[in-house]
């Protein structure tokens, strides 16, 4: 008789605890990433962009630091060095399984190099992110085996009619050195007489010393225009009615603006850096060298009066755009934080 009964008795335990157990449909998936809703920026757009990809497949949570929470199955940390104590956290409880390292601009072409935390969670992940081509030729043959390039991705927007009695020039970055405002600076005042190219400048005066040089290159040269921080929505919408988008930076994993300019039918003018030429392509028309303020003025100068130069960035944009979509970076992720699991669950 209790030979009889004893399997009744275990597929009762069995479906009373498939029932108590919190989220047994859908495995979780945490999100780290030190800047959150306050920052926006670009690790806080990736860190919401990536929850709403795998949200209709996993129980998604978005933290600034690790809670410890043993629901968890796979963690994505945005920063190498500024998520280390999350990922050291993770790694002592559960070692590399489950855990994923998404590599931003500053860890790829700084922190790695020579910040011991950096280097340790690199080590300690079992899969690494890069966010455009160029960035796996930063990371020492031994990681690179287990890195993926993931794409970022946008919403398309409408390409906007544009006037001709102006040349419409946007740039978007918060007041830091690592986005070079001050060639930017610079640029503006070498085009003084060239009144029929108007720059608008977008950001958060995060330095005051640079916030100072912005207030004056506005003085000084009209045609300046220091706009201060701007909601996301309203910073597309400026980047449709641009004629151009300007990115000056000296280091980036994969800008934000770029696609966002990209998929909005503006074209680029971008500093010679890894992380942009990872989005532009290496034979993109509209590279300069990195802080040449000349360098810049001049393309602009070009993009107003060429014609065909000004088609040619279009032109050129316009082939990168399907690289950009939301469906691409989807599936890019969904595969590795499946796999992320399915070790995880074999170990």
């Amino acid at each position: 008789m209790k030979q009889a009964t004893r399997p009744k008795l275990l597929q009762k335990k069995m479906l009373k605890s498939e029932v108590t157990r919190p989220q047994s449909a859908k495995q979780t998936v945490v999100i780290v990433s030190p800047a959150l809703a306050s920052a926006n920026n670009g690790n806080w757009q990736t860190a919401k962009r990536y929850r709403q990809l795998l949200s209709s497949n996993f129980r998604v949570r978005l933290l600034s630091e690790w809670d410890g929470s043993k629901l968890d199955t796979v963690l994505i940390a945005l920063h190498a060095r500024r998520s280390h104590s999350s990922i050291a956290a993770w790694h002592a409880m559960h070692g590399s399984q489950g855990l994923v390292v998404v590599l931003t601009g500053t860890d790829l072409y700084r922190d790695i190099k020579h910040d011991e935390n950096a280097q340790q969670s690199l080590q300690f992940a079992s899969r690494l992110i890069v966010l455009q081509s160029m960035g796996l030729q930063e990371l020492p043959e031994s990681l690179q085996a287990k890195t993926s390039v993931v794409l970022q991705s946008t919403t398309s927007r409408l390409t906007l009619a544009k006037t001709r009695r102006t040349t419409r020039v946007v740039m978007v970055g918060h007041l830091r050195e690592e986005k070079s405002p001050r060639t930017l600076f610079e640029a503006a005042a070498l085009l003084a007489k060239h009144r029929d190219i108007q720059i608008q400048h977008i950001g958060a005066a995060h330095d005051q010393a640079l916030a100072n040089m912005a207030e004056k290159t506005a003085s000084l040269y009209p045609q300046y225009q220091f706009k201060g921080a701007l909601s996301y929505p309203q910073t597309r919408h400026q980047i449709q009615l641009a004629h151009v988008l300007v990115h000056t930076s000296v280091m980036e994993g994969g800008a934000h603006v770029i696609m966002e300019a990209i998929c909005s039918g503006v074209p680029v003018i971008a500093s010679r850096i890894a992380g942009n030429v990872g989005m532009l392509g290496e034979d993109y028309a509209g590279l300069f060298p990195v802080g040449d303020a000349t360098a810049l003025a001049n393309m602009l100068v070009r993009f107003r009066q060429d014609a065909h130069f000004a088609s040619l960035l279009k032109a050129q944009c316009a082939q990168r755009a399907p690289l950009f979509s939301a469906e691409h970076e989807r599936k890019a992720l969904l595969t590795i934080v499946e796999s992320a699991i399915a070790a995880r669950l074999l170990a």
